[in-house]
Order: C-alpha cells, then structure tokens, then sequence
C-alpha cells in the first residue's frame, strides 16, 4: 500500500514523490482507489508542515508579524498544493453559473481552462477568509482542518458516481475500498473530537454543509468530478477554520 500512499502525495501536493512511486501505465487501478483512502493522511501531514511552519515565524521578530505570517502561511498552504484545488473551485464557480442548469453545458465549462468572473471573486473570498482566519486559529484547528477537508472528499468518491468517462478519477472510485474508507473515517471522527473537545460539536455543522454539497452536485451534474471534489475540499478547509473558531470565540 506504500505505492498507493506515494500516489496521493503526488495528486495531492507538490512534494516531491521517490521517482520509484511515480504512477506509470502498468499500474494496477488498485492503487488509484486505494491512494483515495490515504487522502486524511496526506492532509494531516500538510496540517503538520503548515504548523511547523507557523511556529517557525513565530520565533522571528517580524514586522506587522501578526500579519505577515498568516500571509507566509497561506501561500506555503497553496504552494504545497500547487493550487490544484483553488483551480477544481474555479472551474466548478464558473461552472456553476454558465451552465445555466443543463448537466453536459456544466461540464463542458469545467474544462475551459479559462476562469471568468465567478471563478475570480469565489477565489479572492476563500483566500482572504483563509488569510483572515490563520491570524487567530488555534493549532489543533490547522491540523485537523486539512484532514478533515480530505476526508469529505475521501466519503464523497465514496458514496457519489463519478460522472467523466475514463482517467483516474473514475479507476479511484472503481476500485476505492469501502471498509477502509468508513474505517479512517472513523479514526478521523475520534481523533478530532479528541482533540477539538467542546468545539467538535462543529463536525455536525461540517457533515451538513458536505452533505449539502454532495447533493448539490447529484442534482445538478448526476455525481462528481475531479473539479468538483476540488472545490468541496476547498469549500471544507474554509468552513472548517470559520466554525471552529466560532466556536472557540462563544
């Protein structure tokens, strides 16, 4: 399962993959499903990385530091990700609203790979709730906050079709190992009502709003797609960091 685990670093991040893991064509579409479930993992290793990182500028005298590092954070945050995400909610915003309802007009959009309006304005208010949210967040909400975010998209490949023809999106779902899937899922849960305690009454409000998500995607597009499952990962990360400390402020 190494293999599978390398696989979702690679489609996850930008960190650099052992060339011996790189996905090449005689791997077996096993791989692609099982990599769907080391998706929590990879995100607890960004949370990880983006906290070292925070507490790396803490010890620096920088000017404006309480906002100045947030920044630095933020961009780390996209840069480890290669913004792969950002551009799975623009294609999905501008989507969305171009495709005026119609199923394959909404597809057709999401593969332009030109952003219009939506997809600028809907970018500009995750980055700067991001950025808004990072000067306060305690660190337990920006560990859990990209595993959490992963494990929606984790339970959505689950549960939802994949709705474009051929290519790993629909191998991953194919093959994704439904028990190991409810079985992280589960660690997942225990894990951050452990660490949240009195704020992981949050997690209700996050299956909502994932709950929500997924529906509207069925309705609108009959399942998902790599965009699509970018931009509730994306979606997620922002409701995560917004109701956690919410909560921490009540």
């Amino acid at each position: 399962m190494i293999k599978a685990f390398f696989i979702a670093l690679g489609l996850l991040t930008r960190i650099p993959v052992p060339k011996i893991f790189h996905i090449n064509k005689n791997d077996s579409d096993k791989f692609y499903g099982w990599s769907v479930a080391f998706y929590p993992l990879i995100g607890l290793l960004i949370g990880g990385l983006l906290i070292f990182i925070s507490w790396c500028l803490s010890q620096l005298n920088l000017p404006a530091q309480g906002l100045i590092a947030p920044a630095i954070v933020l961009t780390v945050w996209v840069l480890l990700t290669g913004a792969l995400h950002l551009d799975g909610l623009a294609d999905s915003a501008d989507a969305w609203l171009g495709g005026y309802g119609d199923q394959q007009r909404t597809l057709e959009i999401m593969k332009d790979p030109y952003s219009g309006p939506a997809a600028v304005v809907i970018l500009i208010i995750v980055l700067l709730l991001k950025f808004s949210s990072l000067i306060t967040v305690e660190w337990q909400v920006l560990l859990l906050t990209p595993v959490l975010a992963r494990t929606s998209v984790m339970v959505l490949l689950a549960t939802t079709p994949y709705v474009r023809v051929g290519g790993m999106g629909e191998a991953a779902v194919k093959y994704l190992p439904k028990k190991a899937v409810w079985l992280v899922l589960l660690i997942v849960l225990i894990l951050s009502v452990f660490m949240l305690k009195e704020q992981s009454l949050g997690l209700v409000v996050l299956f909502v709003i994932a709950y929500l998500l997924r529906r509207l995607m069925i309705k609108r597009i009959n399942g998902t797609t790599g965009d699509t499952a970018g931009a509730m990962l994306e979606v997620m990360e922002v409701s995560s960091l917004l109701i956690f400390i919410l909560l921490a402020s009540m």
